[in-house]
């Protein structure tokens, strides 16, 4: 049962209570005015049945349509004639029972004033409750709506992202294979291999945008294999991990560009060895990575490549925590270091 359905049965069962409670006492009056408990119960009963009857009337209408502002007036109108034919169905109906009294007539028709005034407020009470009920029961379903349509939104544009990031890296890897084709055929096979398991594994990935950290090493890894073979003894990683932080989630494939863009600043610009170092700490309720390279500021183009590494994961911790200061980046002693924080909700 939805919150809004649940709430409207509660109002219902107080307004009911309370009603009830008033016909006892207007029972209550008319019998203190001299009047047989008979005579007294079928007032109340009549007149309340009747006024419940208009008062549901306008309010089930006020469900469909909704006056635009400055009609309220239109509202106060249809609150007058409905007291109006509230007040002339109930003397018909009292007059075809016949209540019995003769004292009963006058009494009815000197309260006719304060009958009118009382059954207009109640009408009108409940058009107002009704019109801010609804009002505010639209406006709940138009926040929903506009949330799904954001999620939507989002969910359309990380996959557009986690799509770019493939032929991103495919195309890196399939120039590579095809550089090792005819000097070394059997480290080009095994880099087919190697480029199969990653990207198989991506595929599995897109089912799940949440994956822990150990399932994320362990898919990067693929990625460090296959690079590996790319750059030879140039290349070497270094993974520090501390043991609590196994188990904590992080977006899937989110480490992959970092690690490529500094493989990227580290190794195109160079012709040593370089050494690429992650790190995974769990700080307060985030999870931290840190990965760090050497870069030569004199050498190193930042405009080489499509630049989608920084960016994209920029822009997808974005969409996922509507925050900008999640990913750090810092150069100093010729080391680039990309930090980012995953809070851990």
């Amino acid at each position: 049962m939805s919150v809004s359905l649940l709430h409207s049965n509660r109002l219902r069962v107080v307004f009911l209570t309370c009603w009830l409670i008033w016909a006892v006492l207007q029972a209550a009056i008319l019998w203190w005015l001299g009047f047989r408990w008979d005579t007294a119960f079928t007032d109340s009963g009549v007149t309340n049945l009747l006024l419940m009857a208009a008062s549901a009337l306008i309010s089930n209408n006020l469900q469909f349509y909704q006056p635009e502002k400055g009609r309220y007036l239109y509202v106060v109108v249809w609150c007058v004639l409905l007291a109006v034919f509230w007040l002339v169905a109930s003397h018909y109906i009292m007059a075809y029972i016949g209540p019995g009294e003769a004292d009963y007539s006058k009494l009815f028709y000197k309260s006719l004033p304060i009958r009118f005034s009382f059954g207009f407020l109640i009408i009108g009470w409940v058009a107002l409750l009704s019109i801010i009920f609804y009002s505010r029961q639209d406006q709940q379903e138009a926040e929903i709506r506009k949330a799904d349509a954001e999620k939507l939104s989002r969910e359309a544009e990380l996959y557009k992202l986690r799509q770019q990031l493939q032929p991103h890296f495919l195309f890196n890897s399939l120039n590579s294979i095809s550089a090792l084709v005819g000097r070394k055929p059997e480290e080009a096979r095994k880099m087919v291999h190697q480029l199969s398991d990653f990207l198989r594994g991506t595929l599995k990935k897109e089912e799940n945008e949440w994956v822990t950290l150990a399932e994320e090493l362990q898919h990067l890894q693929l990625y460090l294999d296959i690079e590996q073979v790319r750059f030879g003894h140039r290349l070497t990683t270094e993974i520090e991990q501390e043991d609590a932080c196994g188990d904590l989630k992080l977006p899937a494939m989110l480490l992959q560009p970092l690690v490529e863009n500094a493989i990227k600043f580290g190794l195109y610009d160079t012709t040593g060895m370089v050494t690429i170092t992650i790190q995974a700490a769990c700080i307060d309720s985030y999870l931290v990575l840190t990965i760090k390279n050497p870069y030569d500021p004199t050498t190193a183009n930042p405009r080489r490549g499509t630049g989608f590494g920084l960016s994209g994961v920029k822009r997808r911790l974005y969409l996922l925590f509507a925050r900008h200061d999640l990913l750090e980046t810092n150069g100093e002693k010729n080391i680039f270091t990309t930090s980012v924080k995953i809070p851990q909700v």
